[in-house]
């Protein structure tokens, strides 16, 4: 199985100091749909693991968070690419739990419903949290300069990224890494 693991907010969606809460909110990112999509096309399967802690500090609730997916969804099927799954921690950062980015309870949790193991998976992400945890599963990591990273993008590198990290500009440029590297020779 061609199984991909993509952080959403600043990564697929233009994210906000202020959490994304609402639909309208919810904007994607220049060339991202297009970019799952392609992916979809290559027969990949595309998961989101995501913190959405605006659930737990109370910023807006479980139908708003579906609403949102339910606008990416509606997006990315009019240009035939599709998510399988959507993984989120609705807790705070005080609420100590093992599903919130750094940790790997998220990737677990994917790893578990598709039965597969995920060394070498390729996860993808704008922020040193998002890879710690796909690493920490035994993924491949991945940051886009995008999102909380947009800053490197002139050059080096956050902090305290996982060894082997690779770096692209944005999701369309991991994507075409990704068909790249398993087109047929």
């Amino acid at each position: 199985m061609k199984l991909v693991i993509l952080d959403r907010d600043g990564t697929i969606n233009s994210d906000s100091d202020e959490f994304v809460k609402t639909p309208d909110e919810w904007v994607p990112l220049p060339g991202a749909l297009e970019a799952m999509a392609r992916l979809t096309h290559a027969g990949w399967h595309v998961v989101i693991a995501s913190n959405q802690s605006g659930l737990g500090r109370g910023l807006f609730d479980v139908a708003s968070l579906n609403a949102m997916h339910a606008k990416m969804h509606k997006m990315l099927g009019a240009l035939g690419g599709r998510v399988d799954a959507v993984f989120y921690c609705p807790h705070s950062p005080e609420e100590s739990c093992t599903c919130r980015k750094p940790l790997a309870g998220l990737f677990e949790q994917i790893g578990a419903r598709f039965g597969v193991p995920l060394k070498g998976v390729p996860t993808a992400g704008d922020s040193v949290r998002d890879l710690l945890a796909g690493a920490a599963a035994g993924c491949e990591p991945h940051l886009v300069l995008t999102g909380k990273s947009a800053g490197y993008r002139d050059g080096g590198q956050p902090e305290g990224l996982p060894p082997g990290t690779l770096v692209h500009t944005d999701l369309p440029a991991f994507v075409e890494f990704l068909l790249n590297r398993s087109a047929p020779a």
